[in-house]
């Protein structure tokens, strides 16, 4: 499986994340992902923005919705935001069970 490093900028995923952490994720090519799981993904209305989340629920067409893990709302660009996002903007993921 190939590899993408991460590096986490700014304060959505804390306390999980922190800003300035690298990351080893694996490239996503269709793998089975989960509620839970960490998706680095394109931000679906901006294609220079590329951001990393937690997958909070998976619709029926196999959509995300995601969020980030700060309890604070204004601290993450996520799903509030933007909605669903589909499989075709997800970049990687990471596996904690690798790192």
């Amino acid at each position: 499986m190939k590899t993408v490093e991460v590096i986490v900028s700014g304060y959505s995923m804390w306390p999980s994340l922190q800003d300035g952490q690298r990351l080893n994720c694996i490239e996503y090519t269709g793998h089975d992902l989960s509620i839970g799981d960490l998706v680095v993904f394109i931000h679906p209305f901006d294609k220079n923005l590329t951001l990393i989340k937690r997958i909070k629920k998976i619709n029926s067409s196999n959509d995300f919705w995601i969020e980030g893990d700060n309890p604070d709302p204004t601290s993450s660009d996520d799903s509030h935001n933007f909605g669903y996002i589909s499989k075709q903007n997800i970049v990687a993921f990471y596996d904690s069970r690798r790192a």
